[in-house]
């Protein structure tokens, strides 16, 4: 057996990369011992398509809240941990070290499913504490990753938001989204519910690198017009914007989506905290090489010569020329495609489940 020097790509999956999480208490040093990894085949390749793993996980609570003053919501609810479209560069991925798990392969392999989701948000919602406001769906990991078509997790989470007429954002990179038009539009037509779609470029083989499993970007234009012509409300969240690779295609998006129906924009720079900096680096190496260290460079430009910066206000779009010219052109482009707000979500119509009997069955 041999053992690659460097990672092999892997069809379908955003990284080969297995680091080690920052809270590890152990911390392993590869050596050419004449054995693969474990997930090596018989020949010391990595094989062409790993295995997801789905490990059902019993939710104590469901709904997180939010204090940042960078994100406009203040409730989301994330009904996986882990995401299966592979975007190599998910801020999320380093949450994975919580689970004690790598943020590299293990992120896009290894998922939890909140299979009791829809059970402990009627809980949450049934509480006198409870003050409703809009509830943001999908924002650390996608709501609609190839996965929820077996377990329906974010329907089942739709149907009980809908019956106790509960407003909800969501934003995605699938079309699978369509799947839940029958909530949705009922919902949207009573103030309760926008979708935004994440576009991060337009180009299929540009996409395929960087987002191997979400839905290709011309079946997201699709999906957006679909939702439009339904009567849900519709936007685009040109994200993340990466300098170099993705910047030059910001106007293109912007235009191709308000074809497609988006009525609100905005854009998210990329953001690369914990072990994400040299998962991406190493991703950049392998993919990009005659531009890795220009792209580096721009991206530490826009953060105080870092390769991130977490302070609130500079994280989603840093500072300095290179941050500026992009805030313009977004700027420009936004106003001359006549982009507005979506319709606000509404409060006043939620009303709470009944409360769950403490009472068993006497069946």
């Amino acid at each position: 057996m041999r053992r690659p020097e460097t990672p092999t790509v892997l069809k379908g999956r955003g990284t080969t990369a297995q680091p080690a999480n920052r809270y590890a208490s152990a911390r392993t040093e590869a050596a050419d011992d004449g054995w693969a990894p474990h997930w090596f085949d018989a020949d010391g390749e990595p094989p062409a398509h790993p295995e997801t793993e789905v490990t059902d996980e019993r939710a104590r609570s469901i709904i997180s809240r939010n204090e940042s003053p960078d994100i406009g919501f203040g409730q989301s609810i994330n009904p996986y941990r882990g995401c299966e479209h592979g975007c190599v560069y998910c801020f999320a991925r380093p949450t994975h070290a919580y689970l004690d798990l790598s943020p590299g392969l293990d992120f896009e392999t290894k998922l939890y499913a909140k299979t009791n989701a829809a059970e402990r948000l009627r809980v949450e919602l049934a509480k006198r504490s409870y003050r409703c406001s809009p509830i943001a769906l999908g924002i650390n990991t996608d709501a609609y990753q190839p996965i929820e078509r077996r377990y329906k997790i974010t329907r089942s989470i739709l149907e009980v938001l809908a019956e106790t007429h509960h407003p909800v954002g969501l934003i995605t990179k699938s079309a699978l989204v369509e799947r839940d038009l029958d909530l949705l539009v009922p919902m949207a037509r009573e103030g309760l519910a926008t979708v935004y779609f994440s576009i991060t470029t337009l180009d299929n083989h540009l996409a395929s690198k960087m987002e191997p499993r979400a839905s290709a970007p011309h079946r997201k234009l699709k999906a957006m017009r679909a939702l439009r012509d339904a009567g849900v409300p519709v936007g685009v969240m040109v994200a993340p914007v990466v300098p170099a690779i993705t910047d030059p295609e910001l106007e293109t998006i912007l235009e191709a989506a308000r074809d497609a129906g988006a009525g609100a924009a905005g854009y998210v720079l990329l953001r690369l905290p914990h072990e994400l900096k040299q998962l991406f680096r190493d991703w950049l190496a392998q993919r990009f090489p005659e531009r890795a260290e220009h792209v580096m460079s721009l991206i530490r430009q826009m953060h105080g010569g870092k390769d991130y910066d977490p302070t609130f206000g500079k994280r989603m779009r840093g500072e300095g020329p290179f941050a500026q010219l992009l805030q313009r052109r977004f700027s420009l482009a936004y106003a001359r495609l006549g982009f507005g707000r979506l319709p606000p979500l509404r409060c006043d119509l939620f009303r709470p489940p009944a409360p769950p009997s403490s009472q068993g069955s006497l069946l």
